[in-house]
């Protein structure tokens, strides 16, 4: 019998199966018909949510660009501009769904390390006048994905909140992976949103659920969330065995991300010591890794990404020369230290040739 070949899936986070703590939630889980209200395994995992980053209430919605797109909706009107660092994902990776499903322009500011100064907010937000765009909304994003999963620590945030504040403006977070950021900045992840109008996070990412985000706010926001979300055909029935999953990511996994960080940064320090490759482990504050191939390297990234598939190693590449990495659960110290041998083996094929 032919022994399975070792793959080691460091594309995303999005990869991870659900536990068996969660598939025997979902088999066990109450159901009923959440768009009545009536689903009460939803509803203990909304209440959850809201009081795991300190609110009101919350929502769950099947997706974290849904609840990203959902807040823009609720906080703008059409013909206004959404504020956000450039790299942000509801810019970059929504499918300019703020256009066409809420009518607003996005004003993006590009920032070194994805993290925004307060200063530059400032000068972008648009007032209301007869000749510009008026700014509605500031986005923030934390972790910040494209950035290599850079966090944005809490007196920053707060700087940035004011900001906003001072112009009237309400604050989304895009909270993707609010979790390996709060590990990483050593402050629970209520103290990380706080001051924010709404903060969506992802329960399929590092925290392993098949599906499934929350956004949470106050209870009048999420009301018209709710609402919203049934206009954007986010509506969904007996989604308990769904949510069920949820409630075990943010019992028992949420706790554990700092592992996935702490395996993230040892990548990182194996990776940065391969000819070929330009990393600061440094700046590695998460589960995300990401590199650039130097002048030296002899192949893009794209080429890379393929001949690691290969061998065993999957990674997602960006661009012609910047590979991501991303770490979860089901990637191992050892696991990273078996790929980041491959990757010195394939590329040690290309540098210098």
């Amino acid at each position: 019998m032919t022994a399975m070949k070792k793959t080691v899936d460091l594309r995303s986070d999005t990869v991870t199966h659900p536990t068996k703590a969660m598939r025997e939630a979902m088999a066990a889980a109450v159901v009923g018909d959440d768009v009545y209200g009536e689903d009460p395994t939803v509803n203990r995992l909304e209440e959850l949510a809201a009081a795991t980053l300190g609110r009101a209430a919350a929502v769950f919605v099947p997706s974290g660009t849904m609840g990203n797109q959902i807040a823009i909706h609720v906080h703008t009107t059409p013909g206004t501009e959404v504020v956000a660092e450039a790299g942000s994902h509801v810019f970059n990776y929504e499918m300019g769904a703020m256009a066409a499903l809420s009518g607003t322009l996005p004003r993006p500011i590009a920032a070194p390390g994805g993290i925004l100064e307060p200063t530059a907010l400032a000068k972008a937000i648009h007032p209301r006048t007869g000749y510009t765009t008026p700014t509605a909304l500031v986005v923030l994003e934390n972790s910040h994905n494209l950035a290599g999963g850079r966090v944005t620590p809490p007196d920053r945030m707060r700087e940035l909140i004011a900001v906003a504040k001072d112009h009237g403006l309400p604050v989304h977070l895009d909270g993707a992976r609010i979790f390996n950021a709060s590990a990483a900045a050593g402050v629970p992840a209520a103290e990380l949103a706080a001051g924010c109008d709404t903060v969506m996070f992802c329960l399929s990412k590092g925290l392993a659920a098949p599906v499934g985000s929350l956004l949470v706010g106050d209870a009048d926001v999420i009301g018209e969330a709710r609402r919203v979300r049934k206009m954007f055909g986010g509506g969904m029935r007996q989604v308990g065995v769904l949510a069920a999953a949820g409630l075990v990511a943010l019992e028992e996994m949420a706790p554990r991300v700092g592992e996935d960080n702490a395996t993230a940064r040892h990548l990182a320090d194996l990776l940065a010591e391969i000819p070929g490759i330009a990393l600061d482990p440094s700046t590695v504050d998460t589960n995300i890794v990401f590199f650039t191939l130097d002048d030296d390297a002899g192949v893009t990234a794209p080429g890379l990404a393929a001949q690691l598939a290969e061998v065993g190693v999957r990674v997602h590449a960006l661009g012609p020369d910047s590979i991501r990495m991303v770490t979860h659960y089901q990637v191992t110290r050892e696991d990273v230290e078996w790929a980041a041998e491959r990757v010195r083996e394939v590329l040690g094929a290309h540098v210098g040739a």
